[in-house]
């Protein structure tokens, strides 16, 4: 069986991971993290790249320090 991928869904996917590796190269390069290797890999796939980024580089979902608790 011979299934087609459409030009339009190609170019969508394109847009989508290009703009993902351009996200995670800027903001990794600001924070000084390896700002390469995170570009590179925003290029694979769509959205785990993004989702690892946010939750252990930058820590987005990480608690507050609550007072009266060791740091």
């Amino acid at each position: 069986m011979k299934e087609e991928i459409s030009i339009p869904l190609l170019i969508v996917v394109a847009i989508i991971l290009i703009s993902q590796s351009f996200f995670l190269f800027i903001h990794a390069r600001r924070k000084g993290h390896n700002y390469w290797f995170w570009g590179i890999i925003g290029l694979i796939q769509a959205p785990m790249p993004t989702l690892a980024y946010l939750i252990f580089v930058r820590k987005v979902f990480h608690k507050n320090n609550v007072e009266g608790t060791k740091e």
